[in-house]
């Protein structure tokens, strides 16, 4: 069955990870043996592998009520259970973002978070700290029937007057659609939770693998939280649409809205056109019905302009059914291998490359620094058997001018080390106003003027206003950040030279910082922000207030994520850029230490000259071979990173 290469696929790119992550890990025990280690890089190694541990790959599901999307969700991941297990009827069944995942450290349940929170402003990314906050179901994973039941709950809904719904943003008196939905006793229906987490052992759900199911455009408009993270930060979003409508206005509006209008994200967009089975007319002939299934595949890649190569016409219902009765033909017919095949082929290979390249870079960069540490030892090295080699044959005296010799390079770096110190002072004050542009407490009181001008402003102009002062003032910390590290960059630069020049250490560059992509993260919600809250703001006008402060809050919250990524960002930077110099420093002092031990040992006759000049030609040996050795784990961290095998895999499946 297709699903069986689908999660074979997503196991090996699994154990791939697996394997890099062992390979690093090897790498990590190795240079603890041989004493390269220090806290800096194996906290940096501990980081890389925490990464791939915790590596996920987000695939959104989104459409318009009734285009079939949870049956296709049942039909690629539940249908070894022999049943539907999502609810899958006519009308809206998926009532509240869901988020499907596996985490091995809670047991198989279902969180739900009441809709009576969306009467505050805290977005559902903050409720997830706060567990006590959700509703909690038990899944019984090895009943189908219990897991059914369990799964209806995430689509119940309530009747509520129009001002409490109202009062959570559900129900919008411009809206045609809203007033539709208004029954006889002045009352509508609305969700009874706001967002749902299903904890489920599902195979590719273990491998990493996170499904987003997402309710239609009006509850996408609503939940800024989808606008502007989940949905921009998935790294697929299969849109469904129904071969028997075809392209309608409101599915054009979640799609120019939400989602084709991510700029550079082309690839990982694939549209699904469900349904197919309404166009198998027994009076027609295959080719006939092959003719207009591809003339809508035509339209479709059209009107969102896609390539025709990004449209996949299914039937997920006889998919589902094809697979739960083993019906080969009937699966052949519906045409989700296709589309199951095109997850395989596409998504898993261009995360792969990502997580590849990201762990490459920082790989080079960590045995770059260990390869620097061994060739100043081999230096020092040399130039202790360089000296000895030279006092054969020579008397006392001339091993008394040589020991004066080293003693003087002694206490002249030790008077450079003191300067040094003295820089490191100036670094700790330059770092001190450097955090001071990326702090939280400024960030947080920043957000609290903003909302208090926003809560004092009852109109659109004024909102938009301090919304634009929002993004101004955290784009100019970024801004003013990244001018404070040019310059703690420019410090460290001229004494990392002057050091070198003085002392003869090998010549380092400290490690370069940009704030870029803080600034486009911001610049994306901006751009996002101003997008939305216009389109919508020609949908519903006397919600457009509070509509605006929700996205705030959302926005304020994931600006936050942003600065305190940056913040640990740069506090690793800061790390790195002190590391190499103190390596330096360190490996130059225990080399002056050698050299004048072993000179007065020669002098005091406590050791023989020979004796001491092969004892140095066996540690010149050991560094040699451990630079071997540090080669030997780098070929195997780049074979480990492109092991063909993931490759020839896809390839085969796609022939």
């Amino acid at each position: 069955m297709p699903t069986d290469n689908l999660i074979a696929d997503f196991e090996a790119y699994s154990g791939w990870r697996t394997g890099v992550s062992q390979s690093i890990g090897t790498f990590q025990k190795w240079l603890g043996e041989q004493d390269l280690g220090d806290a800096q890089i194996d906290m940096r190694i501990q980081h890389l592998i925490d990464r791939l541990r915790e590596d996920k790959l987000n695939v959104a599901f989104v459409a318009e009520f009734s285009r079939g999307k949870s049956e296709l969700i049942n039909a690629i991941f539940f249908s070894n259970y022999g049943q539907r297990i999502l609810p899958s009827s006519a009308g809206r069944t998926t009532m509240c973002p869901t988020e499907l995942m596996y985490d091995p450290s809670r047991p198989p349940s279902i969180q739900l978070l009441p809709i009576e929170t969306r009467a505050t402003d805290t977005t559902t990314s903050e409720y997830k700290r706060y567990p006590e906050e959700w509703t909690v179901i038990p899944l019984d994973v090895d009943s189908a029937e219990a897991m059914q039941a369990a799964f209806q709950q995430v689509g119940e809904t309530r009747r509520v007057t129009i001002e409490e719904a109202t009062r959570f943003g559900l129900y919008h008196a411009e809206n045609p659609d809203d007033q539709l939905a208004v029954g006889k006793d002045g009352e509508i229906d609305i969700p009874c939770w706001r967002h749902a987490i299903i904890n489920f052992p599902h195979p590719l759900l273990k491998q990493g693998l996170v499904i987003l199911d997402t309710p239609g455009l009006n509850a996408i408009g609503t939940e800024p939280e989808l606008t502007l993270n989940l949905l921009p930060n998935a790294h697929a979003i299969l849109f469904i649409l129904a071969a028997d409508t075809g392209v309608t206005k409101s599915d054009i509006d979640v799609w120019r809205n939400h989602i084709g209008n991510q700029s550079a994200r082309s690839r990982g967009r694939v549209v699904v056109l469900n349904k197919i089975d309404g166009l198998w007319d027994p009076l027609k002939t295959d080719a006939e019905i092959d003719a207009e299934i591809n003339k809508q595949i035509r339209t479709s890649a059209d009107m969102l302009n896609l390539k025709i190569s990004q449209v996949f016409p299914v039937s997920a219902q006889k998919a589902l059914v094809a697979k739960i009765n083993e019906d080969r033909a009937l699966l052949e017919k519906s045409q989700i291998g296709k589309l199951e095949r095109a997850l395989s082929d596409e998504l898993i290979p261009s995360k792969q490359d990502i997580v590849r390249d990201s762990t490459q870079n920082e790989i080079e960069d960590i045995v770059s620094g260990v390869r620097q540490i061994l060739n100043s030892r081999k230096s020092g090295i040399v130039e202790q058997l360089q000296e000895l080699k030279s006092l054969r044959g020579k008397n006392q005296d001339v091993i008394e001018h040589m020991m004066d010799k080293v003693k003087q390079e002694k206490e002249h770096f030790e008077r450079g080390l003191q300067r040094f110190q003295a820089l490191r002072s100036v670094f700790s004050q330059q770092t001190n106003i450097l955090f001071g542009f990326l702090g939280m407490d400024n960030l947080r009181a920043e957000i609290n003027k903003i909302r208090e001008q926003m809560e004092g402003s009852m109109f659109s102009a004024g909102l938009t206003d301090a919304m634009n002062q929002f993004f101004k003032e955290t784009n100019g910390s970024i801004a003013q950040s990244a001018e404070q590290i040019a310059e703690i960059q420019s410090m460290m630069s001229g004494m990392y030279k002057k050091f070198s020049e003085e002392h003869g250490l090998s010549q380092v560059s400290p490690a370069p910082f940009s704030t870029l992509k803080y600034h486009k993260e911001i610049a994306r919600l901006e751009r996002s922000y101003k997008e939305h809250f216009n389109t919508l703001g020609n949908i519903i006008s006397t919600g457009k207030n509070t509509l605006t402060r929700k996205f705030f809050e959302t926005i304020a919250s994931r600006v936050v994520y942003v600065f305190e990524v940056a913040n640990r960002d740069v506090e690793n930077w800061l790390k790195t850029i002190m590391s190499p110099m103190e390596t330096q420093v360190r490996e130059h002092q225990l080399q002056l230490r050698r050299r004048l031990e072993s000179v007065k040992r020669i002098h005091r006759a406590t050791d023989t000259l020979e004796d001491r000049i092969a004892e140095l030609e066996q540690m010149e040996t050991k560094v040699n071979d451990q630079l071997a050795q540090l080669e030997d784990y780098m070929k195997l961290a780049y074979q480990t990173l492109n092991d063909d095998s993931l490759n020839g895999r896809f390839s085969a499946n796609a022939a």
